[in-house]
């Protein structure tokens, strides 16, 4: 494995996330709960990560501003344009394998 310094691993690690961020602004098609279903976390998964990771270093961030932030766009807005009722299914899966801290 390459020896990389902290700097680099924070800086590509920053990349990879901005990155992830635009594929799922590009992928609006997929539904968050289908994201919870199979991979145990979504958008607001990762709202919740970054409001905690900026609180770590004493930045108070709104839910909505983090929100924000992941959306590309305030998170009302967001539903309104791409959320659609979850089907029964995707409820039941949703539920028989929720994670327990969501």
């Amino acid at each position: 494995m390459a020896e990389l310094s902290d700097d680099q691993k924070r800086d590509f690690e920053a990349a990879a996330f901005r990155r992830l961020l635009r594929h799922l602004s590009e992928r609006s098609d997929v539904q968050n709960i289908d994201m919870m279903n199979l991979a145990g976390f979504c958008r607001n998964c990762l709202s919740n990560w970054y409001r905690d990771a900026a609180a770590e270093t004493g930045v108070e961030l709104s839910k909505d501003a983090s929100r924000e932030i992941v959306y590309g766009m305030p998170y009302a807005e967001w539903q309104a344009k791409h959320q659609r009722e979850a089907t029964d299914a995707q409820k039941a899966a949703f539920e028989a394998s929720r994670p327990r801290d969501h």
